[in-house]
């Protein structure tokens, strides 16, 4: 994949005065749904913002699809961006608000109103499009942010905490919506503190930590990179004890915990492969009744917390 096809940061730092907003970030971002994850201060709304162009790097070089930041016609173009921030012009209602940023793109009126009430549509925002933006509720603050955002067709989405103050049927709703742009080939980065919620819309992850990159990838890959970390892996069965007691027969196996209520146990090994090729003959020799077998630390939290610490902390 070319420059031009990715979104691309290098040896990219941002400084405020003598504080760190990122420090040396390589990045090379495809399409697909992205989740940058972080606590708060990790440097992700710096990172969101230098992409979207609204500020410059103190050094490195950032190209997006191949636009320099320091071309921002053609750059606004090519992006959309969802600030966290709840900021809107006095008396705006959402057709009003959506109408002005596309006829700043050059829309002739009449098109653009029409293209208002299907980014409206889009979001759910239909019956509200002609009531007052501060009327509306933290909710539908959100939706109208991303129909702002994607109503002149942006191939680049930059949002910024977009699931906060949603509902959990909202929620979902805007997840879905993420997804099939996702699955149209369009590039979105999508910030979050909540890191579960980053599981149910991610393609990859990016993880930062105090301005910078700790780890991106597939949750997969940058969990196999942990090597120091023992690989937890939940069997769901009948009789979970006699699980554990053949786990413990295993040299890599340094753990196993029965789940609370006695439907599965967790088990914990140096040697994932070995263990995954062992349980087979486990089931057979034992004759268990098996309901599941995954990982139970392929997950956002969890990898986070094995780079990082619980909550980013030590």
């Amino acid at each position: 994949m070319t420059e031009a096809e990715r979104i691309v940061l290098s040896g990219v730092s941002k400084f405020y005065g003598e504080v760190l907003g990122v420090n040396n970030v390589d990045l090379r971002i495809g399409p697909g749904l992205t989740g940058l994850v972080g606590p708060n201060g990790a440097g992700k709304s710096t990172l969101m913002n230098l992409m979207a162009g609204l500020i410059r790097p103190t050094q490195g070089r950032v190209r997006v699809l191949g636009i320099s930041p320091g071309n921002p016609e053609a750059l606004f173009r090519k992006v959309g961006f969802c600030t966290q921030w709840d900021t809107f012009p006095p008396g705006a209602t959402g057709q009003s608000l959506l109408e002005d940023t596309l006829m700043m793109h050059g829309l002739a009126r009449r098109t653009a109103r029409e293209r208002a009430m299907e980014a409206l549509e889009t979001v759910g925002l239909t019956a509200a499009a002609g009531r007052r933006i501060d009327a509306y509720s933290k909710g539908m603050k959100q939706r109208v942010k991303l129909a702002n955002a994607l109503c002149h067709s942006p191939q680049v989405l930059i949002l910024d905490e977009p699931l906060n103050g949603l509902d959990p049927q909202g929620r979902s709703e805007m997840i879905d919506v993420l997804k099939e742009l996702a699955g149209h080939g369009h590039y979105i980065l999508v910030s979050s503190h909540i890191l579960h919620e980053v599981d149910l819309i991610s393609d990859t992850i990016i993880m930062m930590h105090g301005g910078r990159v700790v780890a991106e990838g597939t949750i997969r890959d940058v969990r196999q990179e942990i090597v120091d970390q023992p690989v937890q892996i939940l069997i769901r069965c009948d009789r979970p004890k006699r699980v554990a007691a053949r786990a413990f027969e295993m040299a890599h196996v340094v753990g196993a915990r029965i789940l609370d209520q006695g439907g599965g146990v967790v088990v914990s090994t140096r040697d994932g492969q070995a263990f995954f090729a062992e349980l087979p003959h486990i089931v057979l020799e034992e004759n268990l009744a098996v309901e599941t077998v995954v990982p139970a630390d392929e997950d956002v939290r969890a990898v986070y917390d094995y780079l990082i610490g619980p909550e980013g902390g030590p």
